[in-house]
């Protein structure tokens, strides 16, 4: 391989990063913005014919939204400047240059309803009230007038209402993107009232980061955060308050503060009102996850009472905790996930009673819909497709666990968006080397109308081929593991490539897609590597014995001897892959895997990228390790410390850190190049200033030094002098959307 054709690679590479994407495939999502039962949806096509359909089950129709050339003279431009909006009736509500607009399709006529919406500042149900924080108090402002009003009078610094733990705040992120991190609360559904919390971060671990080079100039400051680690005595607690508008009763809740170590229940869905406003509804896990409570709270009175409870020796599955299946009936009565028979499914607890709503040797993933009046609940689960335990299939049960049925038999994993009744369903099915298919569905499971096919064609004419979904045997030579295999470009069975296995270890989440697409990968194909993702024994998705394999056994970054074996059978029967190079990258957690296997795998492993890597457990956050390694153990969480192993390193090792990382502090991969100094080992080392955990700003250069280690040690080529990319454009209605 030549520079020259390096070249071209890179150019090539380029075009297949994820920011890039758009432009090789379309039609492969349906973003659907439900108008009661129909739907909007911005249709991409190759042609460059983009357009908003709208969606009418009861006419099995899908046709274009409105005159587009009209609605674009009306703003003034030469086509629909947006891809996102909101139908009601016959006005369409968007976002355009920072602004609120409303569009009445009668007349096309056209005005802007103020500014976009603020992270800062969430507005209630009825538009009238905007929530914020202000000196530590929670505030509202009248929309209408201005005029702000003082919910509480005792906020402190390290006692803020509605605050987020540092570490979870990602405020380097949110100054870069000029946003302000939203508060955490939630609006009650008649507008009169914040159901929110007090956080408590008193004697909390502290930790430091140095900004060498801060907006404006001058010298370096130092930047300080609440950051506790495993062990540590004091963890965040935040204690329950809902707050009156606009008069600020203040209502507290009853009994011990719940504890709040990284981001709030209100901001990721585990805090809810009931329909009527009488109740609210909290999921709370302890410090270690091994207990999940369901808590009632009367925002009347304060009190507290339990509605469910789940424990587990070693962690409840993140499934349950991620709040996607728990939901409380009008009638009280509560829809509750366990795995305590070793898979996860749905129990019905009403009056002290239980019943069994699922079972068998599959796994609830995800409850779609309860619809009360039929007395049935539409839900996803893997495990139903004979010889591979992932994809996801659609199923329909009763509330008395009868007439269970599927809505889907197939191989593919079907990933849905529900209408607000239930009705319908936008199913988007798909598998790794097959393009996604989305339909519309009724309730019964029966294709109501094709919505979209995906088209790959640009994306082959860059030389990508279809990857494959392989399984193979781990390191026990018993269990199955599963992974995808993503062949190089233009690839020629006749010659050999090297490999890259591009990791991430779990154990909260899988590393490998369930559907089509693995944006992380495919710029590296193009440079003419093989690369492989696998989810080795001890990630989710599968049953709660594979899962606890990894409890307490961190330091094995997702069993990386799966990866060994796994990558070494598929060899065996496929001699264009180069075992004598093997590489491998990971970000966060993957950063640490990478770095890892370097360590612990050295005759396997000869190149590495580790980015942002957590590699000293001891001094991350303790609401990962303790959860998933267990609680503090000295010489444990020394052991799996990638500093304890430092004097093994063989290979070409490339670490990568943002300087400002408020997730993992760059203590972590510093404190791992003096080990290796001190071991006398050869590594090399990139701080990047300025940035946080995703490093967002300086991404490109990042990407090209990366791609710059691996051509230059496994190819054995000097990479192209020159070559600049183009950093990735970063939207901040992508964290609006995040947040709601």
């Amino acid at each position: 391989m030549t520079v020259e054709a390096m070249t071209v690679d890179y150019a090539r590479a380029e075009r297949c990063l994820p920011h890039n994407r758009e432009s090789l495939v379309f039609g492969d999502r349906v973003d659907a913005r439900w108008d009661g039962d129909r739907f909007l949806y911005f249709r991409r096509t190759r042609r460059g014919d983009d357009r908003f359909l709208l969606v009418d089950p009861a006419t099995a129709t899908a046709v274009e939204a409105f005159d587009h050339k009209r609605l674009a003279a009306a703003l003034g431009v030469d086509r629909i400047p947006f891809e996102e909006a909101e139908l009601s009736g016959e006005v369409l509500t968007f976002e355009l240059d920072g602004k609120k607009m409303r569009c009445d399709l009668g007349d096309y006529t056209c005005e802007v309803t103020g500014e976009a919406p603020d992270l800062g500042a969430p507005v209630s149900p009825d538009g009238k009230w905007a929530a914020f924080v202000r000196d530590h108090d929670l505030w509202v402002r009248e929309i209408a007038t201005g005029r702000e009003h003082r919910l509480t009078h005792d906020g402190e610094a390290d006692r803020a209402y509605a605050e987020t733990p540092d570490a979870a705040r990602a405020d380097v992120l949110m100054e870069t993107l000029g946003l302000t991190f939203p508060p955490a609360l939630v609006w009650s559904p008649d507008s009169t009232r914040i159901a929110t919390h007090r956080l408590d971060l008193r004697n909390t671990t502290l930790a430091h980061l140095l900004d060498s080079i801060p907006a404006g100039g001058g010298h370096a400051r130092l930047r300080t955060l609440r950051y506790p680690t495993p062990g540590a005595p004091e963890l965040p607690t935040a204690e329950l308050v809902v707050a009156e508008v606009p008069g600020g009763r203040i209502v507290r809740a009853q009994g011990d503060p719940i504890h709040m170590e990284y981001l709030p229940q209100e901001l990721i869905g585990l805090l809810w009102w009931s329909e009527d406003g009488r109740r609210v509804y909290l999921l709370d896990e302890d410090r270690h996850g091994r207990r999940l409570t369901l808590y009632a709270l009367d925002p009347g009175t304060g009190g507290l009472t339990v509605l469910a409870e789940e424990h587990a020796e070693t962690r409840i599955d993140p499934t349950a905790a991620g709040g996607r299946i728990t939901r409380v009936l009008a009638d009280g009565r509560v829809l509750w996930y366990s795995q305590r028979d070793g898979w996860g499914h749905l129990y019905l607890l009403a009056d002290g009673r239980e019943t069994r709503v699922t079972s068998g040797e599959w796994a609830v993933q995800e409850v779609l819909h309860v619809d009360e009046k039929a007395g049935t609940v539409l839900f996803t689960a893997s495990g139903l497709v004979p010889g591979d335990p992932y994809p996801r299939q659609i199923l329909c049960v009763g509330l008395d666990g009868t007439g269970l049925r599927r809505l889907t038999d197939d191989r593919l994993d079907h990933s849905c968006q529900v209408s607000p009744g239930g009705a319908y369903l936008v199913d988007t099915a798909s598998d790794a080397a097959t393009p996604p298919v989305t339909v519309l569905r009724d309730r019964t499971g029966q294709v109501v109308l094709p919505l979209e096919t995906a088209d790959t064609t640009a994306l082959a004419e860059t030389g990508w081929t279809s990857p494959e979904r392989f399984a193979v045997t781990a390191a026990d030579g018993v269990t199955t593991v599963y992974g995808v295999l993503h062949p190089p470009y233009d690839f020629d069975p006749a010659k050999r490539y090297p490999v890259i296995d591009h990791v991430y270890p779990g154990p909260q989440v899988k590393r490998v897609p369930l559907g089509f697409g693995d944006d992380e990968v495919d710029a590296l194909r193009a440079l003419g590597f093989a690369v492989v993702t696998l989810d080795g024994r001890g990630t989710p998705g599968r049953d709660k014995a594979f899962h606890d394999l990894s409890y307490g056994r961190m330091g094995g970054a997702g069993f990386l001897e799966d990866h060994v074996a796994g990558i070494r059978e598929l060899a065996a029967t496929r001699p264009w892959l180069d075992l004598s190079r093997v590489g491998i990258i990971g970000h966060s957690g993957g950063g640490y895997a990478a770095a890892r296997a370097m360590l612990t795998h050295p005759e396997f492993f000869h190149v590495a990228v580790s980015i942002s890597g957590n590699h000293d457990m001891r001094y991350y956050q303790a609401g990962w390790g303790e959860p998933y390694h267990g609680p503090y153990d000295a010489e444990s969480y020394r052991e799996i410390a990638n500093v304890t192993h430092a004097e093994r390193l063989r290979g070409r090792l490339l670490l990568i850190h943002g300087e400002l990382d408020d997730n993992v502090t760059p203590q972590h991969t510093m404190a791992l190049a003096d080990a290796f100094i001190q071991a006398d080992k050869d590594f090399d080392l990139l701080i990047v200033p300025g940035t946080e955990h995703s490093l967002i700003g300086r991404t490109a250069y990042v990407t090209r030094r990366g791609w710059d280690h691996f051509v230059r040690h496994l190819h054995g080529v000097e990479p192209p002098r020159g070559h600049r990319l183009t950093e990735p454009p970063f939207q901040a209605s992508k964290i609006r959307r995040m947040f709601g």
